[in-house]
């Protein structure tokens, strides 16, 4: 009995001395204020008159495109669900010297519909599943000019000659030498003027659409494998649809261009730190 006593008490020892510590002691937070400080304004030092270099707004815009197109799913569609778009321009493009502003981009459209799984003549049971499509467009405009490009074309070619004297082959006088322009070199003045491309900003865009299925029949339901199915009288599935849609966009058309700032400011010194 003692030597079970014994045992026990060394187990019990042990067991304790295998166990990992934790305090019992909660650590308690605390709330830290920041606080406030003085501050002195500082002037920044600013020169009078200078050029600068800055974006200028050529013209804003409001555009409105019109788009016809087909969509087919890939699989029968009870209804749609939700429709979310968003508007991408991969070309914007002013063509100088004319005020002509070309467009290029895409709707990227994507659509939430329902697809039926399996029903009766009261309920049907579907499953949601999206398509996402890319709508092309293009367009050619032309925008009032608020202030006008800095265009430039190169400067004329000019071709020039040097004089040369030189003689005559036989049957000719000795005292006599061809005059004419040198022929045995090519004399030119030309140059390149590079000009800053203008580039756009888009500002706002709008859609207005209406959306009309082409296949639909009422009281004709398919499942998702194109099997008929029995669904109540009102319902139908269809895989084409329609849409007609208005998009305006509104953009901003800029060109870097070199201003002349020249207003009198009030001096201020550099400032001492």
């Amino acid at each position: 009995m003692s030597e079970n006593h014994n045992n026990k008490g060394t187990e019990s020892k042990d067991s304790k001395a295998s166990t990992p510590y934790y305090p019992k002691k909660k650590s308690k937070q605390k709330n830290t204020v920041v606080p406030a400080v003085h501050n002195k304004p500082v002037q920044p030092h600013a020169i009078q008159k200078a050029y600068v270099k800055v974006p200028v707004v050529l013209g804003e815009t409001t555009i409105q495109i019109d788009m016809d197109a087909k969509i087919e799913f890939p699989e029968p569609v009870l209804e749609i669900k939700k429709i979310k778009k968003h508007l991408k321009l991969t070309q914007c493009r002013l063509l100088l010297p004319t005020n002509k502003l070309f467009i290029k981009g895409f709707v990227r459209k994507n659509i939430q519909y329902a697809t039926p799984k399996k029903a009766d003549g009261h309920q049907v049971l579907s499953s949601i599943h999206s398509l996402t499509v890319d709508i092309p467009f293009e367009a050619v405009t032309e925008i009032d000019f608020l202030n006008k490009p800095h265009f430039h074309s190169n400067p004329d070619t000019n071709d020039f000659t040097f004089f040369s004297s030189s003689k005559l082959p036989k049957g000719f006088s000795q005292k006599e030498h061809l005059l004419s322009g040198d022929f045995s070199q090519y004399d030119q003045i030309s140059g390149e003027v590079f000009n800053e491309l203008p580039y756009c900003e888009l500002l706002y865009s709008k859609f207005i659409e209406y959306d009309e299925a082409l296949d639909r029949e009422m009281g004709v339901v398919y499942g998702p494998d194109g099997e008929l199915i029995n669904a109540p009288f009102e319902e139908g599935t269809f895989t084409k649809i329609e849409e007609k849609m208005v998009v305006e966009l509104t953009l901003k058309v800029l060109q870097k261009q070199q201003v002349h700032i020249d207003k009198d400011f009030p001096h201020h010194p550099h400032p001492k730190y």
